[in-house]
């Protein structure tokens, strides 16, 4: 009987539990139909039609797209990032390289991470107030558009001024709007030609970005928030394996899939930037550094002598961002070095 329903349909099996905590536990079906085969009571509620809403169960999800609700416009989006988090970073690397400072305006949280989330302080260094909704914080942002929104508040976030809604709250995705969707608007025909996810490219770039992200980017994470002996030695593991990788990878190739810059490499970058200053020390990888590997180190130091990726590199935002927020470093005690040379010769492409 159930399987010829039309509407869908949510199944459950039982054989004690009562129309009402059948009700309960199918989430509030409309309708409870009951059927019986083979001595046991199948039980099958119609499933509330739900309110349209703009967030995924992974958060906002929209696209800039001619084809969307979102279309590409001049002085329509605004981003909003923290100049020490690595994954809005690269969100500012795309905006640089690609020459939409005036298409895709800009506002700076302040660089601690407090128990309430990202706030806005214009009277600290490269910081700025909410120019676009005079909000306090991050959080206020997001509940502007989903008032019950119970996920984290994280940046960065590209905002749509028109609809005053979030587009998307995914690095990944707004820096690949960024190197495509906004070409008209770029600031230069170079930089309108410039492509960092070409398509010839994807699937190596989306392979290598499967064994980063987890493993290095997110994988230093892991290994701070490790609770036991065990589980910090898987993470490490795998954060300097994938370090081995890229530095082997990087021994034949002058970026991660070859003579071109695209945005697994400026994924890599805000990682590996972070590297030696904070997460060796700080997070407990400390069993090398980036400045101890052949070609990874090389390789880092011709990425922040961009003119794009240097500009966009804050290593006060950076250091104090992770130092003086309690949820990485309780005492707030911002350390002193190292001193790195990253304009030291890189001697790569010669």
């Amino acid at each position: 009987m159930l399987s010829s329903l039309s509407r869908s349909l949510v199944l459950c099996q039982t054989q004690r539990l009562s129309t009402e905590a059948v009700k309960a536990l199918l989430c509030g079906g409309q309708t409870v139909l009951t059927s019986v085969a083979g001595g046991r009571r199948y039980y099958a509620a119609e499933a509330k039609p739900k309110k349209a809403s703009p967030i995924a169960s992974d958060g906002f999800n929209g696209r800039v797209a001619e084809d969307s609700e979102f279309k590409p416009e001049p002085g329509r989006y605004h981003l909003y990032v923290a100049l020490g988090c690595p994954w809005a970073h690269r969100t500012l690397i795309m905006r640089k390289l690609k020459g939409l400072e005036d298409a895709v305006s800009l506002n700076v949280v302040d660089w601690v991470l407090t128990p309430e989330g990202w706030k806005f302080n214009a009277e600290k260094p490269d910081c700025t107030q909410d120019t676009i909704n005079g909000k306090e914080g991050m959080a206020d942002i997001y509940r502007m558009v989903e008032p019950d929104y119970k996920g984290a508040f994280t940046v960065p976030v590209l905002w749509d001024k028109k609809g005053s809604t979030i587009v998307s709250n995914s690095s990944k995705d707004i820096m690949h709007m960024l190197n495509s969707s906004f070409n008209a608007f770029c600031a230069s025909p170079e930089q309108r030609d410039l492509d960092y996810y070409p398509e010839h490219l994807r699937d190596e770039i989306d392979e290598l970005t499967g064994d980063i992200q987890p493993d290095l980017s997110q994988g230093v994470y892991k290994a701070t928030r490790a609770v036991t002996q065990a589980t910090y030695d898987r993470a490490i593991k795998k954060v300097f394996a994938t370090m081995d990788m890229a530095d082997n990878i990087l021994s034949e190739k002058r970026y991660l899939t070859g003579d071109q810059l695209t945005t697994i490499d400026i994924g890599l970058y805000t990682t590996l930037i972070r590297f030696d200053k904070v997460y060796n020390a700080l997070f407990w990888c400390n069993k090398k550094r980036v400045t101890d590997y052949k070609y990874l180190w090389p390789y880092l130091r011709e990425l922040y002598q961009m003119p794009a990726l240097r500009e966009t590199t804050n290593f006060h935002h950076i250091t104090h961002f992770y130092y003086e927020s309690p949820k990485f470093n309780k005492n707030g005690l911002v350390a002193v070095g190292p001193d790195i040379d990253f304009d030291e010769p890189h001697g790569r492409g010669q």
